[in-house]
């Protein structure tokens, strides 16, 4: 008999949104890293061979050649399946519970060349829209948020202090879905349907991780031996707040209202995230405050390189976030 196809669709999907090069390839590369180096029983798994040979390739140069990947020159469409342990169905007349089958979370990732989804410059040769809502590339990155109910938003605080671009690139996507959604009748209550985990990226840089520091934000994991920094998802939010001051062109604020105006409150969560963590040393393995700095810079970006070994800060978490909030939901079975 052959088996239904259906029953390997992820019952929900995952979108990642971000500005080109705030480090969405980077971040899924090391999450393969992290959820081996994990307890938890998730796995990433590519679902057609492009996406696993896209996976081995990036998660490779990050381990071996301690290289970031190069930024997107065209548009590339990747998806993955996140495995998650068994859900227990329960058991009737005291009966034990029985294990069901594994969770299954989809990941879609639509990356483009910059300037694609920004607003305000419209690429050569591009629509005529102001927002490019007419560009197919543009339906395709919708019609990915609109599928799924799992967004993992990539905010660069990096490249808001020298571009400050990161509410056009989120602005018009949004009013966009909103009015799909509002189409759909799936917007009823006036907020979208979607979790969304917001991850403020490059925590390893000295200028993010010294404003935590200054305010107060920083804590330790007892359990880690190595006794790297973190910002509780409690605190997160206040870091992207303090973050967002330093926007080149101080729209940056907005983002967080966009997020309030547009999403339940308990379906938004914020995550400090570094993709190649803290350097620590071979010899001593502990975090040490006056030798930090894991990424090399190089003349340009695409020359800066990896100093020492990986060590991905909150990179699993927001993924098994939304993967539990997501398995909790019962999927709509498509016949």
């Amino acid at each position: 008999m052959q088996p239904d196809p259906r029953r390997e669709r992820p019952d929900h999907n995952i979108a990642m949104w971000g500005a080109p090069g705030s480090g969405k390839t980077t971040l899924l590369a090391a999450l393969f890293i992290a959820l081996t180096k994990s307890s938890d029983d998730w796995k990433i798994i590519g679902s057609d061979p492009a996406s696993s040979d896209y996976l081995i390739e990036k998660t490779n140069a990050l381990l071996r050649g301690k290289l970031f990947p190069e930024a997107s020159m065209t548009l590339e469409r990747y998806h993955w399946t996140l495995i998650g342990p068994a859900l227990r169905k329960p058991g009737f007349w005291g009966r034990r519970a029985k294990p069901g089958p594994p969770a299954r979370i989809g990941i879609g990732m639509i990356d483009a060349p910059g300037g694609l989804f920004g607003t305000g410059r419209r690429p050569a040769g591009g629509p005529s829209a102001p927002d490019g809502s007419g560009d197919p590339r543009r339906q395709e990155l919708l019609d990915n948020l609109e599928r799924s109910r799992g967004i993992v938003f990539l905010f660069d605080p990096i490249r808001e202090f020298t571009f400050g671009d990161a509410f056009d690139h989120m602005h018009a996507p949004l009013a966009r879905l909103a009015e799909r959604m509002l189409a759909a009748g799936e917007l009823a209550d006036g907020k979208l349907p979607h979790h969304i985990a917001v991850c403020v990226t490059k925590f390893d840089d000295p200028r993010v991780l010294e404003t935590a520091e200054k305010r107060g934000l920083l804590t330790m994991d007892v359990d880690d031996p190595y006794r790297l920094p973190r910002v509780t998802s409690e605190d997160a939010r206040e870091l992207f707040h303090e973050l967002c001051q330093v926007s080149a062109s101080g729209n940056a604020d907005m983002v967080l209202k966009a997020l309030d105006q547009f999403f339940h409150p308990d379906r938004i969560r914020f995550f400090a995230t570094s993709s190649i963590g803290f350097y620590v040393d071979r010899r001593t393995k502990r975090f040490d405050w006056d030798d930090f700095q894991n990424m090399v810079p190089g003349e340009a970006d695409e020359d800066s390189r990896i100093r020492g070994q990986l060590h991905p800060i909150n990179v699993v978490e927001p993924m098994l976030w939304l993967g539990q909030r997501l398995a909790a939901i019962r999927p709509t079975v498509v016949s």
